[in-house]
């Protein structure tokens, strides 16, 4: 899914540059994208479900978040963000303006961020907890015949074997989706990218910002119409909580691994804090 999601973005953009293109294959190449995002959704909603069925066997009967569950995510995630932030303030070349202000922006968010995740993970408690995929992202789908076959159940390989059974929120999964489809929309937009370096960068911008935005709002109603008959998933803010952590992962990652990849987490991250900083000041309004 990763690489058919990549020519879908390339497509798109190709006909964006054409000028032989119609509006309507403009459309469309949005409108495929959209409806394959909600292909996804309602697959791992039907995977969650499944896994959220009564059972005799302990090792994947469902459970409930017990205030233990939540400190140890909530100290999972604060050590991820921290090690992430200082991975950040570490770095001084950055490829653009654009993503310096991301870092910039981070760096005074430090503090509302930590305290918002001990707000957003406090709200995961009595939420559902069963097996899940635990490292879900474009790359663990298949595409055939227009539809997605989830794949590679091992878990996050870099965890131990005993924590990657263990029991989480079903959000995690779909927090991981939603980040991976960001960054398929980072790379397209790449403007090393020959494809997209042949549209101007406004244009690039709002194309896929429409890809990307609509694909997301389009995997998560069609997940949520998939899990409508299991209660106490949990809401938006343990949502965000899994958004957060699953950046804050990719930061560390690509810090470690590939730097030149960087820029995707913490613009990524960076989006994140500031829709979770404009709710907190309209709240306190």
């Amino acid at each position: 899914a990763w690489t058919w999601t990549l020519s879908q973005f390339h497509r798109a953009l190709d006909d964006t540059a054409s000028r032989e293109a119609s509006a309507e294959a403009r459309v469309d190449d949005i409108r495929d994208y959209h409806a394959f995002a909600a292909t996804i959704g309602r697959q791992l909603g039907v995977m969650h479900d499944v896994l959220a069925q009564p059972t005799d066997d302990a090792a994947f009967a469902p459970g409930r978040a017990a205030p233990a569950d939540v400190d140890a995510w909530i100290a999972r995630a604060t050590e991820l963000l921290s090690r992430a932030l200082d991975a950040v303030a570490g770095r001084k070349d950055w490829d653009n303006e654009t993503v310096a202000a991301d870092a910039d922006a981070l760096m005074t968010a430090r503090e509302v961020l930590l305290d918002a995740l001990q707000r957003l993970g406090r709200s995961g408690e009595g939420t559902l907890m069963t097996r899940i995929h635990g490292d879900f992202h474009l790359g663990q789908v298949l595409v055939a015949s227009g539809d997605a076959y989830i794949i590679d159940f091992e878990g996050e390989p870099a965890r131990p074997l005993e924590e990657r059974r263990r029991r989480s929120s079903p959000l995690r999964d779909v927090a991981g989706l939603l980040r991976s489809l960001d960054y398929a929309a980072a790379t397209a937009i790449d403007p090393k990218n020959v494809v997209a370096s042949r549209v101007s960068p406004g244009r690039r911008q709002r194309l896929v910002a429409r890809l990307r935005e609509g694909s997301e709002a389009a995997f998560l109603a069609a997940y949520r119409d998939a899990v409508t008959g299991l209660s106490d998933m949990g809401g938006d803010d343990l949502l965000d909580f899994f958004l957060v952590e699953k950046a804050a992962y990719e930061i560390c990652y690509e810090a470690a691994n590939r730097p030149a990849w960087l820029a995707i987490p913490v613009s990524g991250l960076a989006r994140i804090a500031a829709r979770l900083l404009a709710a907190t000041a309209r709240s306190e309004t």
